[in-house]
């Protein structure tokens, strides 16, 4: 197939392009030349910018359309109209955040929608006025612009946490580190409470067969499977478990002391909710059934803990995310001299 992707250049669009490659799909991608702009040899190039110009995409026809790198209503608007007529299929990378809230266990696709005012997303015109508050609620008007374009053509797909190698964010990659480090590791009194969290690669897979296939419709991606759900104390195993010479212990700390603290149950000890939250209590219980039986599938969360280790082995410099040593250290201090 002749495949046209718009971003491609970083995490998710990367193993997309790989792995289309790997399967000798014709490849295309459109960005700005800013994330790699020399490498990815395995596609053609073409430059410009989604929020202003698409003259490049002008004059051509591929099978079908990938978009990794939509986030504004009106340049989602632009290339989608641009494209409908250039190929028959567009697939669409949303998010679980696209639902109205995360307080409700096993939502599936037909949980409510988040929303925001029309003049409100109109004044939104550039991906750098994307906030936490707002990427929910843009996301959604994303997916309407790509389904009115390509009515009956299109395929959104809202994933949940994406982990694995080329992860920016550094979330995940923050406990694969830390414990891979070994010493006392400050973890939340929540460690074993469920994750959902989805491998890169795997998102990739399955977004090439529902390409290939060109199959049409809304699907959450995140998971595991339900028969055999994660745990952020599996995560932390299988990262011990990778390097076993390394003393470690883990240190089981109070949301009410990380509260106490000024430690964030995200920023700090990233991906961890409170034990008592309410308002994301199906924040890691997300439907997922419709995506398995089309096809989605799982790999060991030990291959995930490995690749990522490997992958973050060959960068320099701090994470993006998480407490720092000396934080950490303090924290465990104070901690050890609480009453009881």
């Amino acid at each position: 197939m002749k495949i046209l992707i718009l971003g491609g250049t970083r995490f998710v669009g990367r193993h997309v392009l790989e792995l289309a490659a790997a399967r000798g799909h014709a490849l295309t991608l459109f960005h700005r030349g800013k994330t790699h702009p020399a490498g990815l040899p395995e596609a053609e190039h073409l430059m410009g910018d989604r929020e202003g110009d698409l003259s490049a995409l002008r004059d051509r026809t591929w099978d079908a359309v990938i978009d990794t790198s939509g986030y504004v209503p009106s340049a989602v608007r632009a290339s989608a109209h641009m494209l409908r007529a250039a190929a028959p299929y567009y697939l669409f990378i949303s998010t679980i955040s696209a639902y109205a809230d995360s307080a409700t266990p096993d939502a599936d696709e037909s949980y409510p929608l988040g929303s925001m005012p029309a003049e409100q997303a109109a004044a939104i015109g550039s991906a750098s006025q994307v906030t936490g508050e707002n990427y929910g609620p843009l996301k959604v008007l994303c997916e309407a612009e790509v389904q009115a374009a390509f009515a009956g053509r299109a395929c959104v797909v809202r994933p949940g946490l994406i982990v694995g190698p080329y992860d920016a964010s550094d979330r995940f990659t923050y406990w694969v580190r830390r414990v891979a480090q070994g010493g006392d590791i400050l973890v939340p009194e929540a460690h074993h409470a469920r994750w959902q969290v989805i491998d890169a690669r795997d998102l990739a897979a399955w977004v090439l067969d529902l390409t290939e296939q060109r199959i049409a419709g809304v699907f959450n991606a995140t998971g595991p499977a339900p028969e055999r759900p994660l745990t952020m104390g599996a995560v932390l195993d299988a990262a011990a478990a990778l390097r076993p010479a390394v003393a470690r212990r883990l240190v089981s700390v109070s949301d009410a002391f990380l509260k106490a603290e000024g430690l964030d149950s995200w920023q700090h000890l990233p991906l961890v909710l409170p034990a008592d939250s309410t308002e994301h209590a199906g924040f890691y219980h997300v439907d997922c059934r419709r995506a398995i039986t089309a096809g989605l599938t799982f790999r060991p969360i030990a291959d995930t803990v490995r690749d990522t280790l490997l992958w973050d082995a060959a960068r320099e410099g701090p994470l993006a995310i998480g407490l720092s040593p000396e934080r950490e250290a303090e924290a465990l201090a104070k901690w050890r001299v609480q009453p009881g």
